[in-house]
């Protein structure tokens, strides 16, 4: 009895925790959305609306080695606390510019960089507090809640940041953010007991970071993992700079018809994050991964690639997000069983700079190939029947060529990557 008394109030903390935090996060992305529609409002620039997010994820790639490290050495709930604390003070900054006027498009990526740096910091601290709080037999089903909370925050953030910025105003967005900031700060401070780390390591920072590599190197299961999920970025932030330029141009596409697509997509990962709660635990985790990312990355391109109906692309975004939740949460088990609480700090950030460098690269390489490769290919081999059976014509057939590649890439390396980890063993604790 006392052990599930001890379980209950676990999850409690859990539920406390991830409901707030998931708040916060909603309210984060509404003010970030609508700050996008004021600088395109200014700008008419798709660069300098694009320059915002890059400002917001150099950090994150660039530093997360370090910031796990530091992590590593201090108090988590404390850190989380410093951290959501300054990030808010950014956004408040942000809210003070607007309402003198002053507010101009150099202070928003001065200030989204030191944003995603205290983000950089506070995101591993949050996954080694959900080990702490989680009992290891409902790492599943938290990890699946974890996951419908950002498929939501995917869904619903555009729709509120458009409504409330339309109709109130950047300073209402802005408010609300706050407001969620304030409630998840008090729960956190306030209701959130755990029992931090005894171990707290006085090595520097730089010592700190190399451990976390020397333990993913001696852990050559777990980097393969991580290093086909930076492939899999690759091709699925290849596939986001692809998508536009393919339903657009389309007779039966459109802007309108892309918003309907990408809801789709957020969509099949609320369901994908509720069926994964309830799910029993898979004989063979590792092979769940790869699996799930060969359903996804192959189907989802190519139905793309060959169909002209807007209900064929809709079905081909379900098919393609909606395992992407029980792949998610899958390796998140396997992370927090394998992974020493003590070290979960800088191997986590260790994990986030070798699984998310490739989404940058993947996104540029998506709308360079798409522009100066495919596009021209297409345009140049418009008389061959075969490729306008295939792919179709005019504008938009280049983005379906390149979608075929995408699946083609994207299968290989979901069949190589399964045959190298079928030598790993993976053991639940």
């Amino acid at each position: 009895m006392k052990t599930k008394d001890i379980k209950e109030n676990s999850l409690k903390n859990f539920y406390v925790l991830w409901s707030t935090q998931s708040l916060s996060q909603l309210g984060s992305s509404i003010t970030a959305f609508a700050l996008t529609l004021w600088l395109y409002e200014k700008t008419g620039s798709a660069l300098s609306t694009a320059a915002l997010t890059i400002c917001t994820y150099a950090p994150y790639v660039l530093m997360s080695i370090f910031a796990g490290a530091l992590t590593d050495r201090f108090n988590k709930k404390k850190t989380m606390l410093v951290c959501d604390t300054l990030a808010a003070l950014c956004t408040l900054t942000v809210f003070l510019l607007y309402k003198t006027g002053s507010l101009a498009i150099w202070h928003l990526y001065l200030i989204n960089a030191v944003s995603g740096l205290m983000n950089t910091v506070q995101q591993p601290a949050s996954e080694v507090m959900m080990t702490l709080i989680v009992p290891k037999d409902r790492y599943q089903k938290t990890s699946g809640l974890q996951n419908l909370s950002r498929s939501l925050n995917s869904v619903l953030n555009p729709v509120i940041a458009t409504a409330l910025y339309s109709l109130a105003g950047l300073d209402v967005v802005i408010t609300v953010d706050l407001t969620s900031f304030v409630v998840a700060f008090v729960a956190l401070a306030g209701f959130i007991r755990v029992a931090e780390v005894k171990k707290e390591s006085k090595e520097k920072t730089l010592t700190l970071a190399k451990e976390g590599l020397a333990f993913l190197k001696s852990k050559p299961m777990i980097l393969t993992l991580i290093l086909f999920m930076s492939g899999v970025n690759l091709v699925a932030s290849a596939f986001n700079a692809t998508l536009p330029a393919y339903v657009i141009p389309n007779p039966k596409g459109g802007s309108a018809m892309l918003g309907v697509i990408t809801s789709a997509s957020g969509l099949a990962m609320i369901v994908g994050s509720l069926l994964v709660s309830f799910l029993p635990k898979p004989k063979d985790r590792v092979k769940m991964i790869y699996i799930t990312m060969l359903i996804s990355l192959g189907s989802e391109n190519f139905i793309l690639a060959f169909a002209r109906e807007p209900y064929l692309w809709v079905l081909a975004q379900v098919i393609g997000w909606i395992l992407v939740p029980v792949m998610s949460t899958n390796l998140e088990v396997i992370l927090r069983n394998s992974v020493p609480v003590d070290l979960q700090g800088r191997v986590y950030a260790c994990r986030n700079t070798f699984q998310f460098f490739t989404i940058p690269i993947g996104l540029f390489l998506g709308g360079f190939l798409v522009d100066h490769v495919c596009e021209p290919f297409m345009k140049r081999q418009g008389y061959r029947e075969i490729l306008t059976i295939l792919f179709g014509s005019g504008k938009g057939s280049g983005a379906a060529l390149m979608m075929f590649i995408l699946g083609i890439v994207g299968s290989t390396m979901c069949l190589v990557t399964g045959r190298k980890l079928k030598k790993y063993h993976y053991r639940e604790k």
